[in-house]
């Protein structure tokens, strides 16, 4: 059967995460599979290469799909977007793969953007897709900070204890935050990127980050609590709104050229 990797761009407000749920609440995954049905009868499994959580968004999903017919990417990706609709759920480039290709195992890295505003009036456009706090942040501090989490550690702190990966031990590649303008306020981006993470790792990082920000911790406490292997430890876990999984690397990229 033909292998295909799509790219998925999703607003993860309306779901209770990507995977497929109990008790037919919605989610990414089993939208897209529901298009996919339309195309192909009979059920479909997709394979993702990131399990985003209830509310977290995504611009750069990666999943594969085994198919009957041999499909024209684009005329794939044009189809699943018609069925899709009215969700916002959009496959935004297709590609033929081969058949050891695999969304989740294949990748060599995944990146996330968490987006934090500062500012006092509430947000509006970008209400459910940014986290929001009243008062600016100190970026050199976070940024001090967020050094100490760089290389490879026991991230068990960083860890929900919920987390079902084997180990606590994982590589992250880069931590930047940058600033950038924002109507009466400013606008914090988290940029994350790692081979894999730990669940929640991401959102109990920029939180504790934020807690270095307010002047709240120091920035050496960071690498106390990395340092304690303790859940305890960890600051405050951020909302999940302001969360998008961006990208996903693989050594040759499926989709050069789409």
């Amino acid at each position: 059967m033909p292998r295909f990797a799509l790219k998925i761009d999703y607003d993860g407000g309306p779901f209770q995460g990507w995977q497929r749920q109990a008790a037919h609440q919605p989610s990414v995954q089993a939208t897209v599979e529901a298009a996919l049905g339309r195309l192909q009868p009979g059920p479909h499994t997709i394979a993702a290469a990131g399990r985003t959580d209830a509310g977290v968004h995504g611009t750069g999903q990666v999943a594969t799909v085994d198919l009957v017919r041999d499909w024209e990417p684009y005329r794939l990706s044009e189809a699943l977007n018609w069925h899709l609709k009215p969700a916002p759920v959009a496959v935004i480039a297709a590609a033929r793969v081969a058949d050891d290709f695999h969304a989740r195992f294949s990748a060599t890295e995944r990146r996330y953007l968490f987006r934090l505003v500062a500012r006092r009036a509430p947000v509006t456009h970008d209400r459910g897709r940014v986290w929001q706090v009243l008062n600016p942040l100190d970026t050199g501090a976070m940024r001090a900070g967020a050094a100490h989490l760089l290389g490879h550690h026991d991230f068990t702190t960083f860890r929900s204890s919920l987390c079902q990966a084997n180990s606590p031990m994982k590589t992250l590649d880069e931590v930047s935050i940058t600033e950038h303008a924002y109507p009466g306020g400013v606008e914090y981006r988290f940029v994350l990127r790692a081979r894999s993470f730990l669940h929640n790792q991401v959102r109990s990082i920029v939180g504790t980050l934020e807690r270095v920000g307010t002047g709240g911790w120091a920035p050496d406490a960071v690498k106390a609590a990395l340092e304690a292997r303790d859940r305890a430890a960890c600051g405050p876990v951020c909302p999940p709104q302001g969360l998008y999984l961006t990208g996903v690397g693989y050594a040759v990229d499926p989709f050069a050229g789409t």
